[in-house]
């Protein structure tokens, strides 16, 4: 088993990012070169920097909270009973495949289904087009408590960079899910893998579409685990948010849903309900509307019959 100075070399070196920027910059390019070509009008000047803006902040914000996830992966590790059985073999990175994918859905799920956790999400939503841009605006604040949900997978006998490595190549394959200009894919490939017409789903505000598809790489967690709706030729997504933000201000798209619940929790009479609004799904409120993606979809009359 290493030592810490040994990760935090490794850490250090963790170049990943030099790699994946240009890649995903050229790409981002291209397709806005096919777009004003094709005349699709798949980009909004402001929303284009708003994205632009959030990759900014989420390199400068997420610094903190991964070092503090390296030490504390660090430190599971170390008391794993499994630290010596589970090594960097080919079946290690196969079975962590899979547990990082299903963490990375039980953690995206809770992004929308916990007010404050959405509150670190949302920034990612608010943009009002699909596009490479839009991939590249991350939730900024939800770097605080998304390392917390692997925290399991150094006690089953995971290195911490291990770890780190198969999140990167998670998000990674996540880029190229968010354009309009891939249609549906082979119906295998479908069936088992997130694609871009999942994930249109997914960035949609309409009813049928909210809170569902939140899959990394599979789509077989959404389907096993009843979030999962494919796209319908009948209605085309409607991206952005119910309540769309009214301000393109890098500070307010990154965090105005944190002022939403602080006004909310303010006027909650009860610390039950101030606690609810923070806990809560999005759209929940004592003396209003119930407005939760679960509630307006049963009032549609959806449910996820049509999954």
């Amino acid at each position: 088993m290493h030592d810490l100075q040994f990760y935090l070399d490794e850490f250090a070196k963790d170049d990943l990012m030099y790699v994946f920027l240009p890649i995903f910059l050229l790409a981002l390019v291209i397709e806005a070169a096919i777009d004003r070509k094709q005349s699709r009008h798949l980009f909004e000047k402001q929303d284009t920097i708003a994205s632009l803006w959030m990759t900014v902040f989420v390199v400068f914000v997420d610094v903190l909270p991964k070092f503090l996830a390296l030490i504390a992966f660090y430190l599971l590790h170390s008391i794993s009973p499994l630290a010596d059985i589970v090594q960097r073999q080919w079946w290690a990175w196969l079975l962590l495949f899979f547990l990082d994918d299903i963490t990375y859905y039980c953690m995206h799920r809770a992004n929308h289904e916990v007010r404050i956790f959405w509150a670190g999400h949302v920034s990612h939503h608010s943009a009002v087009k699909m596009n490479f841009a839009t991939a590249l605006r991350q939730g900024v604040m939800e770097r605080v408590h998304k390392y917390a949900f692997w925290l399991p997978l150094p006690l089953l006998g995971f290195d911490p960079m291990m770890i780190f490595l198969m999140m990167s190549i998670n998000l990674f394959y996540q880029f190229w899910l968010h354009t309009e200009l891939i249609d549906k894919l082979p119906l295998w490939f479908e069936s088992v893998f997130n694609t871009p017409s999942h994930h249109r789903v997914h960035h949609a505000s309409n009813v049928r579409y909210l809170d569902c598809n939140h899959a990394g790489v599979l789509i077989i967690w959404d389907k096993l685990f009843g979030t999962f709706s494919p796209e319908t030729e009948g209605e085309p997504p409607v991206y952005g948010l119910t309540t769309n933000i009214t301000s393109y201000h890098p500070i307010h798209v990154a965090t105005h849903e944190y002022s939403s619940i602080l006004a909310d929790v303010k006027r909650a009479e009860t610390t039950a309900d101030k606690l609810r609004y923070i806990l809560k799904a999005p759209g929940w409120s004592h003396d209003g509307e119930d407005r939760r993606a679960k509630v307006l979809r049963h009032k549609a009359g959806l449910g996820l019959e049509h999954a």
